[in-house]
């Protein structure tokens, strides 16, 4: 491309509109969208799901696929107009002018291909080196990004590296061919609050120092206020407004602006509900009629005594006697001891690898403890076996990603009919049917919506057939592992609601395991943080956010994106 002024910006978006052509006529997608991003200057593009932000990224790369055309407005990149272009042209801009992150690491890096070739050969591609140029290019942006030792990591594979790390290596590979354009969506999703905050850290410091242009699009305000220098807030196809980071969060214009805003829960305060757009009326499920109230007994609903589980890592018998191997073992859960009272939720908080998982998995009694006890209402699930055959009407697990939790073959009310079946808690299909219509009325879902499958769904939407599923049998404890990390922040603010409405009406017990410390903050009772397979600290909510005696906790603390630091709210819980 040809060079351009300084003073130009990298990226000039005007009037972009984008339509996809069906048979029930023609959808518009993107509605006059405009702004430009400046050289050096990361640009937060924010919204709910189906707002837009995706498309105008997709739209700008030229990756929108048929029946989706550009209708209306220009994409012009250091002042050469690019929406014009198709194929060979199109797929020579993308690499060598505008590099692209992805939200899942894994599944834009080739398994079989060493992290080194993955470098070389865009490189290579793009710029005219030899390979041992490419090799020393490659390792010096291994070392840009922070990944240790790059001499060892350039020979290794995907899969032996970490969520973060992988991440890492995707910004390095869509900055190798040097572009002036960073395109980044959702890149910080699915990363713990310590690997999240290395990512941006990352990603400011390679704009700053080479002037690199920069789209992050996300739903997480608190990355935003951490990463971007100005805020582009869409709503159904539409920019509504745009603004330095500090003038967006402070003093937002449009409505719909100001209640994503109140909708974002924080750290550093916590309330019982979290302001969100109406949600209509409720009709409640009948309570159980033996269900106690929450505190009135003394004895824990859960109690996890001294739980360790370790992992043989070892290479087969053959190859450690041939090679001399030693045993190598994972001790992924160490003597963890915590207590959760009945009706009351318990937060599990930790990086990626620290053992929240194993522990819950353990509880559920999808992994057997190697030492230590599990006691569930009384039952000690791993010595009593008779006792713990019971168990599973008592509980119910919410999981990470509602959609491959669900049955995509299945009716919605088949598969939220399936915990009665299996547990044989139905008299009757007339029973049946009145019991999932009503899980669903409790959701806030209509009944008919029992007729449809889960791909007719939004997310949110999801995530609340999930939670029904898990009610229609009358649990006492839930555990919830990682409910909300793909939702917006208003679809998240409404499952919070929810939950806790729940909590409220029916005493439940939660066990929540969560990256993101702010709705750990907003719903739990006690809070647990492990590190290394340890629990390092526990105790109530209030006192673990508001002076964290663990230096791993307040470095946790320390790392979290957090909307509030950017607009200078008061560091106090609120009940």
């Amino acid at each position: 491309m040809t060079k351009m002024p300084v003073n130009l910006p990298i990226l000039s978006v005007r009037g972009l509109s984008v339509a996809f052509d069906t048979y029930r006529g023609t959808v518009n997608v993107l509605d006059n969208v405009s702004f430009d991003i400046a050289p050096g200057e990361i640009l937060g593009v924010v919204g709910e799901s189906g707002a837009g932000k995706s498309m105008t990224g997709n739209a700008v790369t030229g990756l929108i696929e048929p029946p989706g055309r550009i209708s209306a407005g220009s994409v012009t990149l250091r002042g050469e107009r690019i929406d014009t272009l198709r194929g060979e042209d199109m797929r020579r801009i993308r690499g060598k002018h505008i590099g692209m992150v992805f939200q899942d690491p894994l599944t834009s890096l080739n398994p079989v291909c060493t992290i080194g070739r993955h470098l070389t050969e865009t490189i290579r591609t793009h710029l005219p080196l030899s390979p041992a140029q490419a090799r020393q290019r490659a390792l010096a942006w291994l070392a840009d990004v922070e990944i240790p030792d790059p001499a060892t990591r350039f020979n290794q594979y995907p899969h032996q590296f970490s969520g973060g790390m992988r991440q890492r290596v995707a910004i390095a590979l869509a900055l190798c061919g040097e572009p002036e354009l960073l395109i980044a969506d959702e890149p910080t999703t699915a990363l713990d609050v310590v690997v999240q905050a290395q990512v941006i850290q990352v990603l400011r410091r390679v704009c700053r120092e080479r002037g690199t242009a920069a789209m992050l699009i996300t739903h997480d305000m608190g990355v935003i206020a951490e990463a971007a220098d100005r805020v582009l807030v869409m709503y159904q196809g539409r920019v509504l407004e745009t603004g330095a980071v500090r003038d967006i969060l402070d003093r937002p214009r449009a409505a719909y602006t100001r209640t994503l805003m109140a909708a974002i829960p924080s750290v550093h305060q916590r309330l019982h509900r979290l302001p969100v757009p109406d949600e209509g009326a409720v009709a409640p499920l009948p309570a159980p009629a033996s269900r106690p109230e929450a505190g009135q007994d003394a004895a824990p609903l859960v109690q996890v005594q001294g739980l360790s589980r370790d992992f043989d890592l070892s290479a087969g018998w053959l190859l450690r006697t041939l090679a001399r191997q030693p045993r190598k073992v994972l001790h992924a859960v160490r003597d963890v001891s915590f207590a959760i009272p009945r009706g009351t939720t318990f937060g599990l908080v930790g990086e990626s690898g620290s053992g929240k998982s194993t522990v819950a998995r353990m509880i559920a009694g999808l992994t057997r403890p190697g030492a230590g006890h599990i006691v569930i209402d009384g039952v000690d699930r791993w010595a009593d076996r008779q006792a713990a055959a019971t168990l599973p009407g008592r509980f119910q697990m919410i999981f990470q990603d509602p959609y491959a939790s669900l049955n995509p073959r299945w009716r919605i009310d088949r598969i939220i009919a399936e915990p009665l079946q299996a547990l044989g808690l139905s008299n009757s299909p007339e029973d049946t049917a009145e019991r999932v219509a009503q899980a669903l009325r409790r959701v806030r879902m209509s009944p008919d919506a029992g007729r449809r499958y889960p791909h007719q769904f939004s997310g949110g939407q999801r995530q609340r057939i999930a939670i029904a599923r898990a009610l229609v049998s009358h649990p006492a404890f839930l555990i919830c592992d990682e409910p909300t990390s793909s939702l917006d922040v208003s679809v998240q603010a409404q499952v919070l609601n929810l939950m806790r409405d729940l909590q409220d009406e029916f005493g439940l017990t939660y066990l929540l395991i969560s990256h993101n410390l702010a709705v750990i903050r907003q719903l739990c009772d006690q809070v647990g943080v492990m590190q290394r397979g340890q629990l390092v600290e526990v105790g109530p909510a209030d006192a673990v956010f508001a002076a964290p005696r663990h230096g791993y906790t307040r470095a946790l603390m320390a790392a979290v994106p957090d909307v509030g630091r950017v607009r200078g709210l008061p560091l106090v819980a609120v009940a």
